[in-house]
């Protein structure tokens, strides 16, 4: 495949992207959480319990990994990228090395990570996988985000976005404005707005084919210490909204990130979305917590009881496939007895 059909394949309706790129440092926080140890055998585990699960088949588009997953092997001797493949999922790859402290400007981060990219992206091709991601984090204050943030980070992304194109591979690009703060709802849609019109128009200077890209960002949400609280038809209105004024056509589709929202939220809100989608784009997820946290927490209590874990990411994964084509409801999601 061409890195225009696999962006294709990404965004396929029905289906999603499983987040499992947390770092050691991220893992380390969630399983400290449920009470276990995060050493590498925890780790590959708890991540194998879910790569081997029924719903990577019909719900699951790509899963994207961190640099020790991709490089472990399954217990039944498939390297972790073979055994996402035979899953009949796509193998992905975090690339960037976190967001550092941007130098001159007041408490904003900058993504690191390019130092040395076309050769990781080489070898990160050879072990198998065939997109990559890059995520660049924008705060909301009074002040911020500041134009050097907004820009920096766009440049960034787009001198990724290029690199991975080169080594064949498709580049998410996540410009994620953080829900943390107490803006509004309309604060949030006028800098993801600035955000994304920036980030296209860096793509544009460094020839990114978007035909071959995969956009990861926020919804429109009001901050998390808003006293006004917005419903999922607002949200969906105002996320689809800023996604049509800003996102060039050629895009194939979009992955939303679920930044802190729960579970039932980051599935309702996509299901809304997709509710009242009048474009060409599809929307789709690429969840980290919204699609682990349940199995995570049967998996602490139950380490051993490998089907009921499965049991409960599945009916995440079925709940936001069904949320992908806007066909989830409350008695959908009710109608699971774990």
């Amino acid at each position: 495949m061409n890195i225009e059909e696999i962006a294709k394949k990404m965004v396929a309706k029905g289906k999603g992207i499983l987040a499992a790129d947390e770092s050691t440092g991220t893992m380390e926080k969630r399983l400290k959480s449920v009470n276990v140890t995060c050493t590498e055998k925890n780790r590959l585990q708890f991540r194998e319990t879910l790569f081997s699960s029924a719903s990577m088949k019909n719900c699951i588009s790509g899963v994207i990994l961190f640099d020790e997953t991709l490089r472990q092997t399954a217990s039944n001797g498939l390297s972790i990228p073979e055994l996402i493949k035979k899953s009949g999922s796509i193998p992905g790859i975090k690339v960037d090395k976190g967001a550092k402290n941007l130098s001159g400007s007041d408490k904003e981060k900058i993504t690191e990570g390019l130092d040395g990219l076309r050769e990781r992206m080489e070898e990160y091709y050879k072990l198998g996988a065939r997109f990559a991601k890059w995520r660049a984090v924008y705060s909301i204050s009074s002040k911020n985000p500041s134009e050097q943030c907004i820009k920096s980070n766009a440049h960034a992304l787009a001198r990724y976005a290029a690199l991975v194109q080169e080594a064949k591979m498709v580049p998410i690009v996540e410009p994620e404005v953080l829900m943390d703060g107490d803006h509004t709802i309309d604060k949030c849609y006028d800098v993801t707005s600035r955000v994304l019109a920036e980030c296209y128009k860096e793509l544009a200077i460094h020839n990114v084919n978007l035909k071959g890209t995969v956009l990861k960002p926020n919804m429109i949400l009001p901050g998390t210490n808003c006293k006004q609280k917005s419903s999922a038809e607002e949200i969906a209105k105002k996320t689809l909204e800023c996604l049509k004024k800003n996102m060039p056509s050629e895009v194939p589709g979009v992955a939303f990130l679920s930044g802190g929202q729960s579970e039932i939220e980051a599935t309702k809100n996509l299901n809304e979305i997709n509710k009242i989608n009048d474009t060409s784009f599809n929307f789709t997820f690429s969840y980290g917590r919204a699609l682990q946290q349940s199995a995570l927490k049967t998996w602490a209590k139950s380490m051993s009881e490998i089907t009921k874990v499965q049991k409960v990411f599945d009916h995440r994964a079925k709940m936001n496939g069904a949320s992908t084509e806007a066909k989830w409801n409350e008695k959908l999601e009710q109608s699971f007895a774990a």
